[in-house]
């Protein structure tokens, strides 16, 4: 059993302590981390999940984001802590966090992912939308929080205010 409640500053170590054992420090250089730098992340859609003892097992993270000068959410990064994989808690952060993103009025997400893993929450590929270098198109993946949201939007992922 988790409690799922939004990240404060005060969990903001055990949720980096908790990216760094799942994605290794050199994570940060990744291209999707240029997209989120001096940029804090959507209010509201930063969850942590916390197991009885109040331990973290799992955290996801949403940033603001233009694709060709539309507004989107780059969902990322999603981790669940190794003891605690295979128990539902990513697909449970994933699927919360999607309706609270729905519930706030954004529009449309966007990821970089592996499309067999998230297919199964609706994303798709996202043809002619184009993030920082070096990033496999294949991997960029989006879904329509409004019907019909990505339709027509292309271009270059870029840092919201750039």
């Amino acid at each position: 059993m988790f409690t799922l409640t939004q990240e404060t500053p005060n969990d903001w170590w055990e949720v980096e302590a908790l990216y760094d054992l799942c994605f290794a420090p050199g994570r940060t250089a990744l291209s999707s981390y240029r997209l989120r730098e001096n940029v804090p992340p959507v209010e509201g859609l930063s969850i942590v999940a916390r197991d009885a003892a109040g331990i973290v097992g799992g955290a996801i993270r949403y940033w603001p984001v233009l694709v060709g000068g539309v507004r989107a959410l780059l969902l990322g990064p999603v981790a669940v802590h190794p003891t605690r994989q295979g128990e539902g808690l990513g697909a449970l952060l994933i699927s919360d966090s999607l309706q609270r993103a729905r519930d706030l009025g954004w529009e449309r997400v966007m990821l970089v992912g592996d499309a067999p893993y998230y297919r199964r929450f609706g994303f798709t590929p996202l043809p002619g939308v184009i993030m920082p270098p070096p990033t496999n198109p294949d991997r960029v993946l989006g879904q329509d929080l409004q019907p019909g949201a990505w339709q027509g939007v292309r271009g270059d992922v870029t840092r919201m205010g750039s």
